[in-house]
């Protein structure tokens, strides 16, 4: 190896390795966050993302792109754990994992980017919506409905029932300080911002709270080995349930989409190797196996921590997994710290995610522009908050494909009749048969006493059995006596 080499690839390995240790800290607060929001211990956030570094981290796919727990899967696994315990969620992480693992043999993930955008996200928006009226609960120190529509009705008692209770206010006013710095923090000078904001955001939190003896929860500690808890064979005789096939499905179809379309984003931010999408499915779908084998979170690609890691300068895979080490070790060698972060701040910084995950000002754009996706994405929002995030994501993608099939089939028939002379009809869009009897009844109707020029040129697409019919109309039109109808077929 050249001399030239080996400065290349030392320069890679010391970029890779402070790239690193920004992930790491900007991972860490998410991690315990997302897995205490999930109503599990907050170890197995850590979990999911060490086997996120140091398995799908290992696995080739996208090569700058970090995988671990992630806010938009938080309100399904809450749900899970509700429904069918803490042991089955294993079960149901294994089994999605396997799923995307034979997804990507069989290359359909390239397939994933045919999702329509708009309803990937509106399932965001409704998450996202989801996730920040449930953690104003544990803001206000008191416990959250089950219910989508509970949580957000519930807020106006919860908010006044806390004004006259000091814990609630406390509690209240360590979430509100979390956010402010999350939103001041990307205002401050450069060497400030050395520091990711959610640790800083959390850091200083956990250090009023210490100071000010202020009366709120903290993290649940179990350690490491206390909170991996592989999931016991009983638990697999739930996959006879419909209920637990249809969340694995749910998993498996929310978790792909999600790391497809944050690869896609990655792409976007750096100049390096494009993603391999269906390597990038087998690498995701390894990990998740990893993780239902432990008893862990699921994973999926995630965008904050891998736009952290592109701009943090990462040449290689090398500091995605060097992230998951860093993980590991403090896992292994200081969860009492964990003991130490007050769980409003780590509301506050889900409350903080959750508004990321709802597109407000691309819903305005998309209205102007396309109302028809912008009504998918917001019905689809509506539907998980009201509904369930199954049920919701099932609604917005018949709602895609009722749009597409209108669309498909959407004609428009102008006539230009100057009185005299003459009779222009242009026909433009897509003539199917489902829109015949529309097409059939406008041209019927023109005066059977002139001459008629037919302009096809503006089809996108004419089937056989509109093509037929308009042959057949042209004839019984020119039979009448006038001149022959004059058709301008579209160009092929």
């Amino acid at each position: 190896m050249t001399s030239k080499n080996l400065i290349s690839r030392f320069s890679c390995l010391r970029q890779d390795f402070a790239a690193s240790l920004v992930v790491f800290l900007v991972a860490l607060p998410l991690c315990v966050g997302v897995a205490v929001a999930s109503g599990v211990p907050a170890e197995l956030g850590l979990v999911t993302g060490i086997v996120g570094g140091l398995v799908t981290g290992l696995m080739r796919g996208s090569s700058l792109q970090v995988s671990g727990p992630a806010a938009g899967l938080t309100v399904l696994v809450f749900e899970a754990v509700k429904e069918f315990g803490l042991p089955a969620l294993g079960v149901i992480v294994l089994a999605s994992g396997l799923l995307q693992v034979a997804m990507g043999l069989l290359r359909l993930g390239r397939w994933f980017r045919a999702i329509s955008v708009s309803v990937v996200e509106g399932m965001l928006a409704g998450i996202g919506l989801v996730l920040i009226a449930g953690q104003l609960y544990p803001a206000l120190a008191v416990k959250a409905p089950d219910s989508g529509l509970g949580k957000i009705a519930g807020l106006p008692g919860a908010f006044l029932d806390a004004l006259g209770d000091g814990r609630a206010v406390a509690s209240l006013a360590v979430c509100a300080g979390t956010v402010a710095v999350l939103l001041l923090w990307k205002h401050l000078p450069a060497k400030a911002r050395t520091l990711p904001g959610p640790l800083a955001a959390v850091g200083l939190a956990t250090v009023a709270a210490f100071a000010l003896d202020l009366p709120m929860a903290t993290v649940e500690v179990q350690g490491l080995l206390g909170s991996v808890q592989p999931p016991p064979l009983s638990a697999f005789g739930e996959l006879a349930s419909a209920g637990l096939l249809g969340t694995i499905v749910a998993f498996t179809l929310i978790a792909s989409a999600e790391s497809l379309f944050s690869a896609a984003a990655v792409d976007r931010l750096h100049s390096g190797p494009r993603t391999e999408y269906d390597r990038e499915l087998v690498a995701q779908g390894a990990g998740n196996t990893v993780c239902g084998l432990l008893g862990a979170l699921p994973m999926t690609a995630v965008i904050v921590r891998s736009a952290a890691n592109v701009q943090a300068g990462a040449r290689t895979k090398a500091s995605r997994v060097l992230h998951g080490v860093w993980l590991l070790l403090f896992a292994a060698l200081l969860p009492d710290v964990l003991a130490h972060i007050p769980v409003p701040a780590l509301a506050g910084i889900l409350i903080h995610s959750g508004a990321k995950l709802v597109p407000v000002r691309a819903l305005a754009v998309l209205w102007r522009e396309h109302r028809g996706e912008a009504l998918i994405l917001a019905v689809t929002a509506v539907s998980i908050v009201a509904v369930s995030m199954f049920e919701g994501v099932l609604i917005g993608l018949a709602m895609a494909v009722v749009k597409t099939a209108w669309q498909a089939s959407h004609v428009k028939l102008e006539v230009v009749d100057k009185g005299a002379g003459p009779v222009d009809a242009h026909l433009s869009g897509n003539a199917t048969f489902l829109r015949l009897p529309k097409i059939l009844d406008s041209l019927e109707s023109l005066p059977r006493d002139r001459p008629v020029r037919l302009d096809l040129s503006g089809l996108h697409h004419l089937d056989h059995a509109c093509r037929t019919a308009l042959e057949n109309w042209a004839e019984r039109h020119s039979a009448a006596g006038t001149e022959p109808v004059r058709v301008t077929t579209p160009a092929r």
